[in-house]
C-alpha cells in the first residue's frame, strides 16, 4: 500500500475512534451519578450508584444491563436481588441526587435575602443550607443517607448569601454592618441630601 492509502485508513480509524469515545462518554454520563432509591426490603431510602461503564458497554448490542456498583446498605446486604433498579427504570432522572435537590429548591426562597433562584448552578455557585440551629452547611457536608431528613428540617440559602454570611461569621472584625435605608437620597439621620448642595 502506498502512503495515501495509509493516510486514508488512519483518518477513518481516527474518526471511528473519536465517535466511539464520544458515544461511550455520553452513554456513561447517562448512567453516572449518585441516586436515591427506595430499598424494597426496608422501604427506606438508600443511596446507590449504577455501574455506568457496564451499562453503557452492554447497550451497544441491545438493552443495557443495569446493575449496582455500590449501595449505602452494602457490604452487609451486597447479595440482595437489586429490586430497587425497577424504580430507576421508571424514572432514572428523578432518582439522581441532583434532581432531588433541584426539585427541593424549586419555588423556595433564600432564608436571608428572599431571592428565588430560577436556575441553580451546581458546578461553581452551589446553594447551601441553614440548620435549625442557624448554622450554615454546604451540601458536601451532608451525608447522602441523611438527605431526606435534611430536606425536611433545613432551610435554603442562595450562594451569594452563603458567601456573605460565611465571611461575616469567619471575619466579624472586618464586617461593618450598615442597615439598608429605603431612601437612597437621604442621610443616615433621615435628612435630605439635596439641602447640602
Amino acid at each position: 500500500m502506498n502512503t495515501a492509502a495509509y493516510f486514508i485508513v488512519t483518518v477513518i480509524l481516527a474518526t471511528a475512534l473519536y465517535f466511539g469515545i464520544r458515544w461511550l462518554v455520553r452513554a456513561c454520563s447517562k448512567y453516572r451519578g449518585t441516586r436515591v432509591v427506595a430499598c424494597p426490603e426496608t422501604g427506606r431510602p438508600a443511596v446507590a450508584e449504577i455501574d455506568a461503564l457496564h451499562a453503557s458497554l452492554t447497550s451497544i448490542v441491545g438493552l443495557p444491563d443495569i446493575r449496582l456498583e455500590s449501595c449505602s446498605r452494602w457490604p452487609l446486604k451486597n447479595q440482595c436481588g437489586q429490586e430497587c433498579l425497577a424504580s430507576l427504570d421508571v424514572a432514572p432522572g428523578e432518582c439522581l441526587v441532583s434532581g432531588v435537590l433541584m426539585r427541593w429548591y424549586r419555588g423556595k426562597n433564600c432564608v436571608y435575602c428572599g431571592k428565588q433562584d430560577e436556575e441553580l448552578q451546581w458546578m461553581d455557585h452551589k446553594p447551601a443550607l441553614q440548620t435549625p440551629e442557624g448554622e450554615l452547611v454546604e451540601w458536601s457536608g451532608v451525608p447522602i443517607e441523611n438527605l431526606s431528613m435534611v430536606l425536611k428540617t433545613h432551610l435554603p440559602v442562595c450562594w451569594d448569601c452563603y458567601i456573605a454570611q460565611s465571611f461575616r461569621r469567619d471575619h466579624p472584625d472586618l464586617v461593618v454592618y450598615r442597615p439598608w435605608r429605603h431612601s437612597i437620597s437621604g442621610d443616615a439621620d433621615g435628612s435630605s441630601a439635596s439641602r447640602h448642595l
